[in-house]
Parts: C-alpha cells; structure tokens; sequence
C-alpha cells in the first residue's frame, strides 16, 4: 500500500476546479467501476496533469472509493466533479468510453464510475507545477510512493515547500523519525463525500426498511450540520428519503440499541401515519464496521433535541 498516489487527470478539470472559491471535498472521478486500493484513507493524493504539461498541479486528502451512477454522482457534487454540468460529465466521460455515445441521456446517467473522494484539496498556480519523480511514460492512470524511498520523501518535501500552509500536511502524511509508518490523518468529510460513505455503509439499503432503490436513498445526520454536527458516518445513517424527511423533523429516532421509535404527534398533528406505526420497535440494521455505526451520543441528543415524543 502507497503513503503517496499521483492519479493523472486531464487540464480541463483542474481549471475548473481551481475556479472555484475553497472546494472543501473534489471527485477525482475515473470512466471506469474498477476497485481502488493503492492508498488508505487519510493518505496523500495529488494529481498530474497528461501530456504534454506532464506535471503535479495540487492535491489533498483520499478519504474513500466508491463505483457510483453518474447521475447520483453529480447530485452529490455538482461543479466539485471538474465539470461544469451533468451534461459536460457526460460528454466528457464518452472520450475515455466510446460506447456512451450509443446509448440514451437516461441510460448515460445510469453508468457506474469510480470516484475517489478527495478532502481538503489544495492547486498550485501554473510556476509551482512540478514533475513527478521517478515517472515513466507507460504508466497511464497514477503511481505511488513509499515514504520509505528517497522519491516519496523527495515528492513530500516538494509539496509541503509549495503549500502556504506546510503545517497543512504535517499530519497527513508525515515521515517517522527513521523508522516505521507514516502517520495519516482521519480526512474531514464534505456534504458529498459523507452523502456517498454512509451509502456505501450501511450497503445501499435503507437502515430501517431495506430498500435499495438508490435514488429513493439518503444520508441522513443524526445531529444537523447546523447544529454543530459533523459530515461523519458515525453520525449518519441511510434512510428512505420519507423516513428522512420525519427524522429531521422529529417524528422518527432511532435509539441507542437500534431500535425505531415513532411519534404519536404523527398521528395526532397529521390524521395519518398508519405505516410508520408500523415500524415502531422495528429494529435497524447498522454498518458492518464498529466505527461506522451510529453514535450513542449523537442518538441521545437527537430524542432530546429533536424528537417530538
């Protein structure tokens, strides 16, 4: 596994990029559904543009790999895809896979690509660019670096002397003393990226129902964003978007042993609610990591903050 990953990208999403006012997260997103495993999460991403600038032109955190539909893929990021519509996406995408051109606009929309979800991304202006050490012309899509070789320690150095920030990536991929591993960092998540891990989490089914209609789906935070919650997967969990709804408003909590708890104002503010009475007790079904299930904490406060019982 890399410390370090140079993923090639094309000039026209770097621009686009770079355009805009401090992109919290980016898609580095690849024409193809294949598996990326080379770098852990928290590691060092940074992206080269092809022939012929041939050249490292920023960078930022790797925080997760996921094969998405486009069209949901755009949803969850908008212009941080380096396009400018779905539409661009689209015709973008045809270069690199020819066989879109046959197919309708709906079933374009429908095509799994790879995203690698980048945190906390950084662009260097066109005198800071710089090659990538050790490059041959054959390699096609990326290559990583081992902080352990004189070329991942040179590329690191070349980096942090380009930021105005180089305590920005003290922790992200920093050097042991002589010995051992790199220390990475735990990259903080965007809208997007938390829309698309909790996702993949809870495996693209509804927690409560099991539905897996993807575009019916939705992350939801157990404690708001506006109220000081965090774009994390501890404190999200897949929802039904109507089930959503209610959560957010109060009607719907999940308490801390993962069971549903619904209101009786439902009925009493609404006249109606007979189905998700019917859920009441009902039990959810978690992440498979420990680290991904709901927070106690977060669960708590939302039927003390939220929830109308």
């Amino acid at each position: 596994m890399a410390d370090i990953y140079v993923g090639v990208t094309d000039r026209g999403w770097y621009e686009n990029l770079r355009a805009l006012r401090a992109p919290d997260e980016v898609n580095f997103w690849r024409p193809s559904a294949d598996r990326f495993r080379a770098l852990n999460p928290g590691g060092l991403f940074l992206f080269k543009l092809h022939y012929p600038e041939n050249a490292i032109v920023g960078g930022g955190v790797f925080a997760h790999h996921s094969v998405y539909p486009l069209d949901l893929t755009w949803d969850a990021f908008h212009e941080r895809n380096g396009v400018d519509g779905l539409e661009g996406m689209v015709k973008r995408l045809a270069r690199y896979q020819p066989a879109l051109r046959s197919l309708d606009m709906a079933a374009r929309q429908k095509f799994q690509i790879g995203c690698l979800l980048i945190e906390q991304p950084f662009f260097f202006a066109a005198d800071d660019w710089f090659p990538a050490p050790g490059w041959q012309q054959n390699i096609v899509r990326g290559k990583g670096y081992s902080l352990a070789t004189a070329e991942g320690q040179d590329l690191l150095r070349q980096v942090q002397e380009r930021l105005s920030e180089p305590a920005r990536l003290a922790t992200v991929a920093s050097p042991a003393p002589r010995y051992g591993e790199p220390v990475l960092v735990r990259p903080r998540l965007g809208q997007g990226s938390f829309r698309i891990m909790v996702t993949d989490a809870y495996r693209r089914r509804c927690a409560i129902t099991g539905e897996r209609v993807l575009p019916f789906l939705e992350a939801a935070h157990i404690v708001p964003y506006g109220d000081g919650g965090r774009h994390e997967v501890s404190n999200g969990i897949l929802l039904r978007s109507d089930l959503h709804t209610l959560f957010d408003r109060g009607y719907l909590n999940v308490t801390p042993d993962l069971r549903v708890e619904v209101s009786r104002r439902l009925k009493e503010e609404w006249e109606n609610g007979h189905e998700y009475y019917a859920l009441d007790g009902a039990p959810v079904s978690p992440p498979e990591r420990p680290a991904d299930r709901p927070d106690p904490t977060a669960l708590i406060w939302h039927r003390k903050e939220l929830f109308a019982a």
